[in-house]
């Protein structure tokens, strides 16, 4: 049976460098002595024509014409479920808090400012181009120094971090599993076909191969895997041999060439499904596969326990089927073990309002759990 249309074009959503183009992909502003092109009218189409959106402090009407039309600015990142998150954290002054996924930082600085006097929170990330814009963010926003801590390390490593800053456990654990608006929107980082990119998806273009060298090291079966496992593809045979069969001639190195090659194809659908939903599933499993998004959330669910003080509490939030049911039923084990002594009874969803005002957190699911005391 097909998967349903609605929750495939869900998950989509969070879809979506070459170490050479690191400084261009940064999309730091240009430097004083280059001439700076010309804005292309109310609704520039190029990522890096919107130089006014990456400079929301100097732009700050052309940004809330953007925000008002329920777009997210280029460069920027609207932090999703905010007031639930806090709610199921119940941050206090003087805890000690890890964000896993520090992304743009919203959800960090909402914590931080509940985390004071006293607390401190612990931010990660892998992203080495992002994650240095979003500390320099934070620190500008006047947190004592010793209040925040930032780390360029992956989330699975939560116990180490954790043992490192407070020996005892944190209070508090926030996992935001999204894919950040400034990788999606990037065309340099190739994590989607809205525009045309080097094929490589990693968070960390310092680390591993990209998208386009892992399609030569795998076999029909092993794509065909990755389809079904890591983004529901009914048919994943067909998809994985048609893939496999055009790489083997020319190689995919772009998202244009595997978008094109995709609208190509003459596969069956299912109910409900159409072409576009395909190919956002492809992008999807290539993403999730290149980056180990699966082990390495199942090393921190694995790890959580440990890592969370007596009390502690935990949110994740994830933003589709595979990450879901990996929280579910880690916290519903966790709570049959005497691990956590309370987990979320059913999955929160964000209001109607955010919805309108943000589409992209239209997938977005959390769950919650607190450790056991005894």
């Amino acid at each position: 049976m097909g998967i349903p249309a609605k929750r495939i074009k869900c998950e989509a959503l969070t879809q979506p460098i070459h170490e050479r183009t690191l400084a261009y992909m940064s999309n730091s502003e240009p430097q004083n002595s280059q001439r700076r092109p010309r804005y292309s009218g109310k609704h520039p189409r190029n990522f890096q024509e919107k130089y006014k959106e990456h400079a929301p402090d100097r732009y700050p009407d052309d940004v809330a014409k953007v925000l008002a039309s329920g777009k997210t600015p280029a460069g920027t990142h609207r932090s999703i479920m905010v007031a639930e998150v806090l709610e199921v954290l119940a941050p206090q002054p003087g805890q000690v808090a890890v964000d896993c996924t520090l992304g743009y930082g919203g959800h960090a600085e909402s914590l931080l400012q509940r985390l004071l006097p006293g607390g401190k929170l612990i931010g990660l990330d892998v992203d080495p181009l992002e994650l240095p814009k979003t500390e320099e963010r934070l620190r500008k926003l006047g947190f004592p120094d010793d209040a925040l801590i930032v780390r360029r390390m992956n989330y699975a490593g939560i116990k180490k971090i954790a043992r490192e800053v407070s020996p005892d456990g944190v209070d508090l654990i926030l996992a935001d599993l999204g894919v950040s608006s400034m990788q999606i929107d990037n065309p340099q980082r190739g994590f989607s076909f809205k525009f045309d990119g080097p094929l490589d998806m990693r968070m960390n273009p310092l680390h591993g191969i990209p998208a386009s060298a892992l399609l030569s090291k795998l076999t029909p079966a092993e794509l065909a895997r990755l389809l079904e496992d890591n983004a529901d593809e009914v048919y994943s045979q067909s998809v994985a041999k048609f893939m496999l069969a055009a790489h083997a001639q020319t190689p995919l190195t772009s998202t244009r060439q595997l978008l094109e090659l995709l609208k190509s194809a003459k596969f069956p659908l299912a109910f409900g499904d159409t072409l576009e939903d395909m190919i956002r599933r492809v992008f999807q499993a290539l993403r999730i596969a290149v980056n180990d998004e699966f082990g390495a959330l199942d090393s921190f669910l694995y790890s959580l326990p440990v890592a969370l003080k007596p009390g502690g509490r935990v949110a994740i939030l994830t933003f589709h089927s595979g990450e879901d049911r990996r929280v579910k039923k880690a916290f519903k084990a966790g709570a049959a073990a005497g691990v956590y002594s309370e987990v979320a009874a059913e999955v929160i969803r964000p209001s109607r309002q955010e919805q309108a005002a943000n589409p992209r957190s239209a997938c977005a699911k959390l769950r919650y759990a607190v450790r056991a005391t005894d």
